[in-house]
């Protein structure tokens, strides 16, 4: 079967593919239903997160041929809840149906060096990077960018694992083993103001749709809350778009991505890029109650060929993971006035864990 080239929209009763089970995979499935589509979720572990929402499951490697070509033949579309899918598997599937966002943005947006290069190769801002295969490298970096700096592995890694700061020569050596010896990056520290957010869709059409941005805070390297209004200037927040609207554009993107960004405030504001994330991204979470259209049912719509929904925002909003053993106030927060309460249905609560989210609305200009 050769992949199909209609560019039509899939109707009502299509099935997506989703590779990935956990709870992005989870709020795409429930974003899907609500559309009359269905979803055949793709993932090696058993007892997901998604896998309780969906129509269908398969449990396979992402290396399994055999398995990918099945889950194709049960699709119409397939799309993904995390960034790490091999591009082998991208590319098997696509081979039978489309694949969106495509193999392409997952190339660039798997390896920190790549992701770096394609952005400054935009104009776009991003901290002082060098690519770091050997120890000498590392050394050569150092004296280069100078130090403290953040020395990254160049492929996976989330919520700061795979990473450590380097602070003075002395700890070279270390941190190179701190992160196994794997191919890395180091970048120089950028003294932001603040952590700032932009959730962008784009579809079929090469039609764009920006939510506000958000102002993130981080605990022990994990996103903590997500605050929007995000306290900037119109003028930053139009900066912003325009950032998020030149990447998804370049790399012809077809789905929902999240920005992340460092917010500096002398010279009047300047952005700097963080990273990408090629995916609906926790960070956009408070659009779920404060959006008419949230990022959820935004990347269903572009993945399916659909019209965008408006990315207005109807209330203020405060998101705030539930990490770990936040969990066990459930009633407490289900009980607060103005706010909602987004459960993963994981079974083990461990340390970090996201276990789910709340958003806490307020009116507009409150």
């Amino acid at each position: 079967m050769s992949a199909p080239s209609s560019k039509s929209a899939l109707p009502p009763g299509g099935t997506i593919g989703i590779l990935g089970g956990g709870q992005l995979g989870r709020m795409l499935a429930l974003a899907a239903a609500r559309l009359g589509l269905k979803c055949h979720i793709y993932a090696p572990e058993g007892d997901t997160p998604a896998a309780q929402v969906s129509d269908a499951i398969t449990y396979a490697e992402y290396d399994d041929t055999s398995a990918l070509e099945l889950f194709a033949r049960s699709i119409d579309v397939v799309t993904y809840e995390f960034e790490n899918v091999p591009r082998d598997a991208a590319e098997t599937l696509a081979r039978h149906v489309p694949v969106r966002p495509s193999a392409r943005a997952l190339e660039v947006c798997q390896d920190r060096v790549v992701e770096k290069t394609f952005l400054n190769d935009a104009g776009i801002r991003t901290a002082r990077f060098a690519a770091v295969a050997t120890l000498q490298d590392l050394e050569t970096a150092a004296a280069r960018i100078g130090l403290p700096a953040i020395l990254k592995t160049r492929r996976f890694g989330y919520d700061g694992k795979g990473q450590t700061q380097l602070h003075g020569d002395s700890g070279i050596a270390d941190a190179r083993r701190s992160v196994g010896e794997a191919p890395a990056i180091l970048e120089a520290l950028v003294p932001f103001d603040a952590e700032l957010s932009i959730i962008i869709a784009r579809g079929l059409d090469g039609t764009t749709a920006c939510y506000d941005p958000a102002r993130n805070v981080h605990e022990n390297h994990i996103l903590a809350r997500s605050e929007v209004p995000a306290g900037i200037s119109d003028a930053l927040a139009a900066d912003a778009r325009a950032i998020a609207e030149n990447i998804v554009n370049r790399l012809d993107y077809v789905g929902v991505m999240g920005v992340e960004l460092f917010f500096i405030g002398a010279n009047g504001g300047e952005l700097y890029v963080n990273e990408l994330a090629p995916r609906v991204h926790n960070s956009g979470h408070w659009t779920m109650d404060a959006c008419g259209v949230d990022q959820f049912e935004q990347h269903i719509r572009a993945v399916a060929g659909w019209p965008l929904g408006s990315p207005e925002r109807h209330h203020n909003a405060v998101m705030q993971n539930l990490l770990g053993s936040d969990i066990d106030a459930w009633q407490k927060l289900a009980s607060e006035p103005g706010t909602a309460i987004h459960l993963y249905g994981k079974g083990e609560t461990r340390l970090g864990r996201k276990m789910g989210h709340v958003n806490r609305l307020s009116p507009l200009g409150g």
